[in-house]
């Protein structure tokens, strides 16, 4: 059977035209899929796609998840009491304004299904991540993607973008996949702007996924916001610095009215046993933070110094990876592939001679270069 004949048939059972629209999300290759394709030995391929911490899981929480394995057997906590007091205590809110998510991914969504539906709209910028194009896409709404400012948000463009319709609002800091930054008073100013006028009839969503790389002249603390601005959400994953991607974890914080709402959507036990064990043991786990953040400054110090001697353009990031300038990005892209290293194309984001790359150890970071380099060269 045919796409078309799919499609057809989908059509013919009356599926919303915005659902057959939409381009699913395309992940990162794996390692193993890549080994099948290229018949490459698995253990050398080097994967630089996805801005996983190269360190790995931290010892707590590993410790943590197998100190769960005994109670698998039953259902998760639905409410997650451990994690969300341990997340109380770390940002000083009240436990009732957190709500736990499927990784952060998961609580974006909620977000749009709870206040978007056809006939309402969302903001969000261009080059931003593209989740927030594909949920405000399965819920029929209205796309008003804004025009970046030097490849990141430009606030005073997404305030005035916002009309009768809007109900939401996204905002990625650092942003994915630029790795572009605002600084705290641009957030503030804009939280001010959209409650001043619009009040609560627009939900601001600010997703933190990056926060832990930030250098600490620029870090802020974003729960005080969640306490001044009933109108704001808050989410972080543990998937990033932390290290806990294959375990999905990530939480929001908002004021009761917001929890309230995306908990009325959310699926029961969304957070498994092992996920909510290992987040509550890694969050307190201070000094593998401290080695994550270190040992990607190092690698951005190297990637950098690299760029320039090849001389490519790209995006100072405040994240765990880097926006690169190659001109011809599917063929570099293939070309990296086939010497088994693993990197982001960026076409779906609207940048089409770009690549992400993720900061890996040293060892990789050097295999990187030496594979860009070899292909620039022609080599």
């Amino acid at each position: 059977m045919t796409t078309n004949d799919l499609t057809g048939r989908a059509a013919g059972a009356q599926v919303p035209g915005y659902i057959l629209d939409i381009a699913p999300y395309q992940a990162g290759k794996p390692i193993e899929e890549l080994a099948r394709e290229f018949k490459l030995d698995a253990a050398q391929i080097v994967k630089l796609a996805s801005n996983e911490n190269p360190l790995g899981m931290p010892a707590s929480a590993r410790q943590a998840m197998l100190a769960a394995c005994g109670s698998l057997a039953r259902y998760p906590d639905p409410n997650g009491f451990d994690l969300k007091a341990a997340l109380a205590r770390h940002y000083q809110v009240p436990a009732g304004w957190l709500t736990l998510g499927n990784g952060s991914n998961d609580l974006l969504e909620l977000a749009s299904l709870a206040f978007l539906a056809p006939g309402s709209a969302c903001v969000y910028a261009q080059h931003a991540f593209t989740v927030y194009r594909l949920a405000t896409q399965a819920r029929g709404a209205r796309h008003v993607m804004v025009p970046a400012r030097d490849y990141g948000h430009d606030l005073d463009a997404m305030f005035a973008a916002v009309d009768a319709d809007t109900r939401l609002v996204f905002i990625a800091n650092p942003n994915n996949p630029t790795g572009t930054f605002l600084p705290a008073a641009a957030i503030e100013a804009f939280l001010t702007r959209v409650q001043g006028q619009y009040g609560e009839r627009v939900t601001v969503v600010l997703d933190e996924a990056y926060n832990e790389y930030l250098d600490p002249q620029w870090r802020f603390d974003s729960s005080r916001w969640v306490r001044q601005f009933s109108n704001l959400i808050v989410t972080r994953t543990f998937s990033k610095a932390y290290g806990l991607a294959g375990l999905r974890v990530g939480f929001a914080m908002a004021q009761e009215r917001l929890t309230d709402l995306l908990n009325r959507v959310r699926q029961p036990f969304n957070v498994n046993s092992l996920a909510q064990a290992a987040a509550t043991a890694a969050l307190e786990d201070k000094a593998f933070l401290q080695q994550a953040y270190e040992v990607n400054c190092a690698g951005k110090k190297l990637l950098y110094e690299a760029f320039g001697r090849l001389d490519l353009q790209y995006v100072p990031s405040y994240g765990n990876f880097v926006l690169l300038r190659v001109g011809d990005a599917a063929r570099i892209h293939h070309e990296l592939l086939k010497r088994g290293v693993i990197v982001r194309p960026v076409t779906g984001d609207g940048l089409p001679e770009w690549l992400r790359v993720s900061v890996g150890l040293p060892a990789e970071n050097a295999r990187f270069i030496e594979a860009l380099a070899d292909v620039l060269a022609g080599r």
